[in-house]
């Protein structure tokens, strides 16, 4: 039985949804979001809130169940409220600068890094070491936010890299220095 599939997903004042067989879009606030789902599951439509419902009760029709609501869910909330990801960066000389619609890192290369901005994503440099990514897609922000870090992981020995703002970096202790 999947638990988070049988919650219903709540509908928030402002957030239209339209169901059209497997294809469900979302429209609100802050834009609108179109999704096709599997054929093994089904929503319907209540007093305020969506159900989603599963045509059986194989193993991969409850995996389906509980990932369509989830997926759903996160399409309303984009919609109404968006999504942020927040990233640090540590380092001598790292820096980020907004260019144009995309960003120019500066992080250790002989060269600056370029960083274009994808349809739906918005960059804010508050600071020169923060980066914010805002978008209505939960799937995008955070691919974006990845695609950001992997340019520089944070490193073990002295942290240096990008990092989320909420990513607690594992420190390695250096070489013990025993002098022969």
């Amino acid at each position: 039985m999947s638990r988070i599939g049988n919650a219903p997903v709540t509908l928030p004042s402002g957030v239209d949804v339209t169901i059209d067989g497997a294809t469900v879009t979302v429209k609100g606030s802050r834009g609108a979001l179109s999704r096709t789902f599997s054929e093994r599951v089904s929503f319907a439509r209540g007093e305020g809130v969506i159900n989603v419902a599963r045509s059986d009760d194989a193993r991969d029709s409850k995996a389906l169940h509980g990932l369509s609501r989830a997926l759903l869910r996160n399409m309303v909330i984009g919609v109404s409220e968006g999504f942020r990801r927040e990233l640090n960066m540590v380092g001598v000389g790292y820096r980020a600068a907004p260019a144009g619609k995309g960003l120019e890192l500066l992080v250790g290369y002989s060269h600056p890094v370029k960083i274009e901005a994808i349809d739906g994503i918005t960059f804010e440099v508050p600071e020169p070491t923060k980066i914010i990514i805002t978008g209505i897609d939960k799937e995008l922000v955070g691919q974006v936010a990845a695609n950001i870090r992997s340019v520089r992981p944070p490193e073990p020995y002295k942290g240096k890299g990008i990092k989320y703002a909420d990513e607690v970096v594992r420190r390695k202790a250096g070489k013990s220095g025993v002098a022969r």
